[in-house]
């Protein structure tokens, strides 16, 4: 039985391999080391051609994969099989999903605007929209972001995390990630007079 190798499981499987032997898979000598390597640990052979198609690396690209060689491959990162690996490798949460809810779209303000948003456990944030979509703190409640700090956001959504880019803290021209509401997202979203 052979396998699409164009799915995303194998890349996850090329990624894993990858992280466990600390090395990227660049060169026809990191395929001839990890081809010693799982006949080492495994005392399987598997060769570095079979091992370069998987990787794209060949110029004769399969599109399919035998299932002997996932599952060998499965057992070098310490699977039982193909089908285990792809097992426990599934999200228990779903990858995408379509949803409603409350929603301040940055095109959709004018500057000098004000949002007031909160998350747990007590934290809450008043900011004001300068243009551009950036912003800029007003006025803060038990938050990493203090008054004078200013980021880019393009949408605010209630109940969702909130990215905010290019963050800095006042005063200084280092530019962040800020990411808010990790687990709980925003519980508070308003426009604010």
């Amino acid at each position: 039985m052979n396998i699409k190798s164009d799915i995303p499981q194998i890349e996850l499987l090329r990624q894993r391999i990858e992280k466990s032997i600390d090395f990227p898979l660049s060169t026809h000598s990191d395929f001839l080391r990890l081809s010693a390597g799982i006949e080492y640990t495994l005392r399987e052979h598997m060769s570095e051609s079979t091992l370069e198609r998987l990787w794209g690396y060949s110029t004769r690209h399969y599109e399919t994969v035998s299932m002997r060689t996932l599952n060998v491959l499965c057992r070098f990162i310490g699977f039982h099989c193909w089908n285990d690996f792809c097992e426990s490798t599934c999200s228990p949460h779903k990858e995408s999903e379509l949803f409603a809810g409350e929603t301040i779209n940055t095109f959709d303000l004018e500057t000098g605007t004000r949002i007031r948003f909160s998350w747990p456990p007590d934290r809450t944030c008043v900011v004001r929209y300068l243009g551009n979509n950036r912003f800029i703190a007003e006025a803060t409640e038990n938050s990493t972001m203090k008054t004078g700090d200013t980021f880019s956001c393009l949408q605010f959504q209630k109940g969702r995390e909130l990215h905010l880019d290019c963050f800095c803290k006042a005063g200084s021209e280092e530019k962040y990630r800020y990411v808010v509401g990790i687990d709980t997202g925003l519980t508070c979203l308003e426009i604010i007079e």
